[in-house]
């Protein structure tokens, strides 16, 4: 089983609005994280940047 597609998204942000107009399109329904009403936790960025083996730079 796959894990739900997440965006960490902000409705006053043009960029955040067509991500998640681009994923919805493919017929993707993501689960929404206003990250401005709920940051992530610090162990949350953590498993994120070590998800796809990324440094944060890369990101």
């Amino acid at each position: 089983m796959t894990e739900p597609t997440r965006i960490f998204h902000n409705p006053r942000c043009s960029k955040s609005r067509q991500a998640l107009e681009l994923v919805t399109e493919r017929g993707i329904e993501p689960e929404i994280i206003r990250y401005l009403e709920t940051p992530p936790t610090e162990q949350e960025l953590k498993d994120i940047l070590d998800a796809p083996n990324l440094r944060p730079r890369d990101l």
